[in-house]
């Protein structure tokens, strides 16, 4: 028997309809790229999925979207990318913080102001992960056996070089007083098989690129980087979901919080109109009920800077971030 729609979804079609008639001084004419800078699988490729499958869903652009991946140069393939389509709005890249990390520790040919932000739509967690038949049943278990074996003895994997992950990695070192190897992959995805192959000994990825591991009890979480456990909700395993694993704080492991931001451009010189659509078309997919649940299921944190918001989050996390690439030498010479 077919259901009803609810008032609640008449309610927000009628929204989007009526925002779409006020809003359209610019209208996609042809069909629209999406390009994310990671590989499938990844963080990054998985939300540019997710507000790719809402806007099909809704109808919120009557043009198709293709999503297409260009991980190369640990993100910067994509920025290149898009930075050569200066002027067109059919070129969409979704990344992370790599849009204005990468140009300090690596002779790319783009820098961020050589594209147009639109939005920071969410905020990504990371835990540290182990395989499931570990013997390690906490974090600390974990890194005192690092600490017991040579300097190099254990690998921890990650999704690109000199980027969030590999950040985060060697702030693990610090902390812990430890020295991974650290192997870059393409993608976050590509890591965790890596680790349910027994090739690396950890990674430290967001949830949403090991959801799939975890339930399939491949590999298990020791720990989230997060100042307070993450959001109860349904059942990951058969007897766990997010908010059962400690932070890293309560397993011994002082780094209090690491996030991520998800990040959406258009490439340089498009036009303001253009721009806004953008802008307006993203605040469109957030209000929907997919995207809720894109986030619960991810356990990520909901958040959107535009304009002004997003240039100040960008330059207070270069200075954060500079001060770090500096300690391990990877800061370039412009």
């Amino acid at each position: 028997m077919s259901q009803k729609p609810t008032f609640a979804a008449i309610a927000f079609g009628l929204a989007i309809g009526l925002a779409g008639a006020a809003n359209a001084a610019w209208q996609p004419a042809k069909p629209i790229e999406f390009i994310a800078t990671a590989g499938p699988g990844g963080g990054t490729d998985n939300f540019a999925r997710a507000v790719q499958n809402i806007i099909t869903k809704y109808k919120l652009v009557e043009q198709p979207i293709v999503v297409v991946n260009k991980a190369g140069g640990s993100g910067a393939e994509g920025y290149t990318y898009t930075k050569a389509m200066a002027g067109d709005p059919y070129k969409i890249v979704f990344g992370t913080s790599n849009a204005w990390t990468q140009p300090m520790v690596s002779k790319v040919a783009y820098n961020y102001t050589d594209l147009t932000p639109i939005a920071a739509m969410v905020q990504d967690e990371f835990l540290l992960w182990v395989k499931q038949d570990a013997p390690y049943q906490n974090a600390q278990d974990f890194l005192k056996a690092v600490a017991a074996k040579p300097p190099g003895d254990f690998k921890m994997g990650g999704a690109q070089s000199k980027d969030t992950d590999e950040t985060l990695t060697r702030m693990i070192d610090k902390a812990a007083k430890v020295k991974f190897v650290y192997i870059p992959f393409k993608s976050g995805a590509e890591a965790a098989v890596q680790l349910a192959g027994g090739h690396i000994d950890a990674h430290v990825n967001n949830p949403s690129e090991s959801i799939g591991q975890w339930k399939g009890s491949t590999q298990r979480p020791l720990c989230a980087f997060s100042p307070q456990r993450l959001p109860d909700g349904p059942k990951v395993t058969a007897t766990q979901n997010w908010h059962d694993i400690p932070t890293c704080v309560e397993s011994g492991l002082a780094i209090p919080q690491f996030q991520q931001p998800r990040t959406v451009w258009l490439p340089g010189k498009v036009t303001a109109d253009q721009a806004a659509f953008y802008v307006d078309l993203m605040k469109k997919v957030q209000a929907t009920p997919e995207w809720k649940e894109y986030i619960e299921r991810t356990s990520q944190t909901d958040t959107f800077l535009t304009g002004e918001a997003f240039s100040k989050f960008i330059k207070d996390d270069i200075e954060r971030t500079q001060k770090i690439a500096a300690e391990e030498g990877w800061l370039i010479s412009n």
